[in-house]
């Protein structure tokens, strides 16, 4: 049985990591609705960096350029004012503050962050700061316009996503959209951002499968981690396409409607916190 749940949580895993709705969220409040429990946050954790080898496969040209002209700029002069390789240092830099206080909050985070009255607020207020920013937003910086400022802000951003429920790739590009980046722009370097924090935060977790704050064995944790890969893969290509020529609305209408039913639920004693 825990085979067939990890499964589903892989899927669950692999259609919400990019979307900005929150994965963490989706894997702390479905099990909750079925009776299975909270899986735990080293689960969480570690069944994400099956979706970040998406992002290592479906970027892996992009990555292999920005990692190249980054080390070379190491060295010499002539690479360090170049794209990549200042890309490189912005993805270094903005990961800064997620790591430092993923490491200095990690018991905050397992035992008071993933209470579900958290998580339901959440969704509807960061929600609603990614319909305002993609509103608001100037839309009028590409990439190629990313400056260190602009990185830092973003990977300020992605560090709110400690708390489940305000998802990474929906703060970080909520920052973007307030800088003014097309909506592209701003998902791109959301992905690139969130490949150190959630593979470190993933190997980091590693050890408390056996023992730790999960429910699962290896087993089904690398059943689901394998799953979400190969749905993530897909989740990537498929956003991608969309944001070019649409909004991020329908996104938000579902944050504040599932962030609405939690809170409901909770309040019925439905779900308990």
């Amino acid at each position: 049985m825990d085979f067939l749940k990890a499964i589903f949580l892989g899927i669950l895993q692999g259609l919400t990591e990019f979307l900005p709705i929150s994965s963490s969220a989706h894997l702390r409040i479905f099990p909750e609705l079925f009776g299975w429990g909270d899986p735990g946050a080293a689960f969480t954790a570690v069944i994400q960096i099956g979706t970040e080898i998406a992002v290592l496969l479906y970027f892996r040209k992009d990555i292999w350029r920005i990692g190249k002209a980054w080390v070379l700029s190491v060295f010499r002069a002539e690479y360090r004012g170049t794209l990549d390789a200042r890309m490189g240092w912005f993805i270094i830099v903005g990961s800064l503050p997620i790591v430092i206080l993923g490491i200095a909050l990690k018991s905050v985070i397992e035992d008071h962050f993933r209470n579900l009255w958290v998580i339901g607020t959440t969704l509807i207020v960061l929600g609603i700061i990614l319909g305002v920013a993609d509103r608001v937003s100037a839309s009028n910086k590409k990439i190629k316009q990313l400056t260190l400022r602009d990185g830092i802000l973003m990977g300020l951003a992605q560090a709110a996503a400690l708390v489940p429920g305000v998802s990474r790739s929906g703060a970080t590009i909520s920052m973007g959209r307030f800088l003014g980046y097309e909506r592209e722009a701003a998902t791109r370097y959301a992905f690139l951002l969130a490949i150190p924090a959630v593979i470190g935060a993933g190997l980091f977790e590693l050890k408390e499968i056996p023992h730790g704050h999960n429910s699962y064995g290896w087993g089904p944790t690398i059943t689901a981690t394998v799953v979400s890969f190969i749905v993530g893969y897909a989740a990537i290509a498929w956003l991608l396409r969309y944001v070019s020529t649409k909004s991020y609305l329908p996104f938000v209408i579902y944050r504040v409607l599932l962030g609405g039913g939690v809170l409901v639920l909770l309040t019925a004693g439905v779900l308990t916190a």
